[in-house]
């Protein structure tokens, strides 16, 4: 039986604000949605082996929160990178590769999809224009999030006046690395060993993932926020790609951030 709860996603108090800019935004959550067994919820991820006529139902709930219809919901094939796609149309045939969009049209809701990734909504409400960008560590790293304010820019926004909200990702208790990893921040900046902490094994490290995304918005000079909630450790609301792994379990869901301009 279809679950009949409809999805009731979490929002930032910064761009609560900006409505009366015609800014709308939601952070799903897997609550809401009609998937099973260990995608169970609002599973919105078409690369996932779930039953696509339910990924489906899921992202049509998720278009219908968003006010659009469902071909309106604009997502990418995300692939870790820092390119950001300037959308202007429904997307037609294949999606882009590429890991943030940004865009001045009304009626397009712009949706990145995670399960421990960073998904980040920008707004700047007096120039209209907004975006998202997918940032795990190698999207941060590689320059994701200031390539997205920069695309934003060149819509017309500006930095000051940018909102950045970081939404549900992994916590630094939950998200443990190898040498390898931390050696790889400190040759790009030895100021990065901050986001690290000793973990109980030897060798291996606390990875402070949403620290480092704020700080890197912070310098990139846009008002930057997050909403505090790990994917990992609350698992009635967000799938996690590293508790599955950790679970030996054969594949998990995606939960989806998504922003949008309505007309005014």
């Amino acid at each position: 039986m279809l679950e009949t709860v409809r999805p009731d996603p979490l929002r930032s108090p910064v761009l609560d604000e900006f409505a009366p800019n015609g800014v709308r935004h939601g952070f799903f959550t897997r609550r809401g949605g009609v998937s099973e067994g260990i995608y169970a919820g609002l599973n919105v991820g078409v690369g996932s082996k779930d039953d696509p006529v339910r990924v489906a139902e899921n992202r049509g709930r998720v278009a219908g929160w968003m006010g659009v219809s469902p071909e309106r919901l604009v997502t990418l094939y995300q692939v870790h990178s820092p390119d950001v796609i300037v959308v202007e149309r429904p997307f037609s045939g294949e999606r882009p590769k590429a890991d943030a969009m940004v865009t001045d049209r009304p009626g397009l809701a712009l949706g990145v999809l995670a399960a421990d990734c960073g998904p980040v909504l920008y707004a700047d409400p007096q120039a209209r224009v907004v975006g998202a960008a997918h940032a795990g560590w190698k999207g941060a790293f590689t320059g994701v999030l200031e390539a997205t304010v920069e695309a934003m820019e060149r819509l017309g926004a500006r930095r000051e006046r940018i909102a950045a909200v970081l939404g549900p990702s992994i916590g630094p208790e939950s998200y443990e690395v190898g040498p390898e990893f931390i050696e790889r921040f400190r040759a790009a900046d030895p100021a990065n060993e901050a986001y690290f902490a000793p973990s109980a094994r030897p060798g291996h490290f606390m990875f402070d993932l949403n620290r480092y995304t704020l700080d890197r918005l912070a310098a990139a000079g846009v008002a930057a926020s997050s909403l505090g909630r790990c994917t990992y450790a609350d698992e009635a609301l967000f799938y996690s790609y590293r508790r599955t792994t950790h679970r030996g379990e054969p594949d998990y869901g995606r939960q989806v951030s998504a922003i949008a301009l309505e007309e005014l």
